[in-house]
C-alpha cells in the first residue's frame, strides 16, 4: 500500500510537471496544433490494429454472450464508482449544483440502487452531470495544447491528457477506500464498461477506421470538435456540436 501511494505521488508530481510545461510553452494560437503528428500517425495504427484485431472481436463476443439487464448492471456499478471524482472536479470548478446533484445520484444508487448496480436516480431525474480534470483546466483558463493520439486512450490533447492523470492517480476518492479483492471487482466492471460502449459504438468506430480517406485526420476532426463542443470553447475557432445530425 505504501508503495502505491508514493507511485501516485510521483505520477502527480509528473503530471504538475506536464502542466506547467503546457502552460508555458503552449501558446493561445498553437490550440489544436498536431506538432506531433508523424509520431501520433503511429500511435493511431497502433489503436486501429488494436482495435481490429482485439478489442472489436472481444466487444463483440461479449455483448453477445452477456444478457443485456447483466451488462446495463455492471456498467451502472462502473459509472457509479466514477461519481466521487466528479463530484471532486465540480467542487474544484466551484459549481456547487453539478456538485450536490452527482452526490445525491451517488448516495442514492449506492443504497437505494444496491452499490450503483440499478439506477433509481435515474427515474427520479437525477441525471450525472459529466466532467473531469481537464474540464476543470479548462475553467482556470489553461489552453488545450497541442494535439496528442495516445496508445489504447485514443485521441486526447496536452491538457486533457494531464487531466486524465490527475483524475486517475489523485481525484479518485473510491481508489483510496477499496483494497483487494473489491479493487478488483472495480477493475473488472471497467472494463466490461468498455467493451459494452465499443459494442454500441461499432458502426460509426467500425466507419471510421474502414471507410474514412484518412482515418487519423478524421478522427483528430471529430474529437476536437466534440470536446470543444462539449466545454464551450467559444475562443476556438471551430465551434459546433459534430454530431448533431445523427441525434
Amino acid at each position: 500500500m505504501w508503495k502505491t501511494r508514493n507511485l501516485k505521488f510521483f505520477m502527480i508530481i509528473t503530471a504538475l510537471s506536464a502542466l506547467l510545461s503546457a502552460c508555458t510553452n503552449v501558446l493561445p494560437g498553437a490550440q489544436g496544433a498536431d506538432p506531433f503528428e508523424k509520431l501520433n500517425r503511429k500511435t493511431h495504427e497502433f489503436n486501429k490494429n488494436l482495435d481490429r484485431n482485439f478489442l472489436g472481436p472481444v466487444s463483440s463476443r461479449y455483448s453477445s454472450v452477456l444478457p443485456d439487464p447483466i451488462e446495463n448492471s455492471v456498467n451502472n456499478f462502473a459509472s457509479n464508482l466514477r461519481l466521487p471524482g466528479k463530484v471532486a472536479n465540480n467542487i474544484l470548478q466551484l459549481d456547487l449544483y453539478a456538485a450536490v446533484q452527482n452526490t445525491s445520484r451517488f448516495f442514492v444508487n449506492s443504497t437505494v440502487g444496491i452499490a450503483g448496480f440499478f439506477d433509481p436516480s435515474g427515474k427520479l431525474g437525477i441525471t450525472v452531470i459529466e466532467t473531469d480534470f481537464g474540464e476543470t483546466l479548462e475553467g482556470w483558463g489553461v489552453g488545450e495544447g497541442a494535439y496528442i493520439e495516445l496508445p489504447l486512450l485514443g485521441p486526447s490533447n496536452l491538457r486533457d491528457s494531464v487531466g486524465r492523470v490527475v483524475d486517475a492517480v489523485l481525484l479518485d476518492p473510491v481508489d483510496y477506500i477499496l483494497v483487494q479483492p473489491e479493487a478488483n471487482y472495480r477493475t473488472a466492471a471497467d472494463l466490461s464498461s468498455l467493451l459494452q460502449t465499443r459494442d454500441a459504438l461499432r458502426d460509426q468506430i467500425n466507419s471510421l477506421f474502414n471507410e474514412s480517406a484518412d482515418s487519423y485526420a478524421q478522427a483528430r476532426l471529430i474529437y476536437l470538435q466534440n470536446r470543444r463542443f462539449k466545454l464551450e470553447d467559444v475562443s476556438s475557432e471551430t465551434y459546433f456540436d459534430p454530431y448533431e445530425d445523427f441525434e
